[in-house]
């Protein structure tokens, strides 16, 4: 997998799969939408990981900066 991640994006992601994890445990969404975040975080936080997107692959973006040659 060729990465399509950049900084910003993999730390925006880290901090909104953190954000809807703490929002699902201190009770403020429940329910349908309380797992509906939960699964949301662990996509946010597995492509944050791994540097890839598998969206950002489909339609072609990258925030990965390029590379001087």
């Amino acid at each position: 997998m060729k990465k399509n991640t950049g900084t910003i994006d993999r730390v925006a992601r880290i901090v909104l799969a953190i954000v809807f994890v703490a929002l699902y445990f201190a009770g403020v969404v429940t329910g349908t939408l309380g797992i509906v975040l939960l699964v949301l975080a662990g996509v946010f936080a597995a492509t944050a990981v791994v540097s890839f997107c598998p969206l950002y692959a489909i339609f072609g973006f990258s925030s990965c900066p390029l590379k001087k040659e």
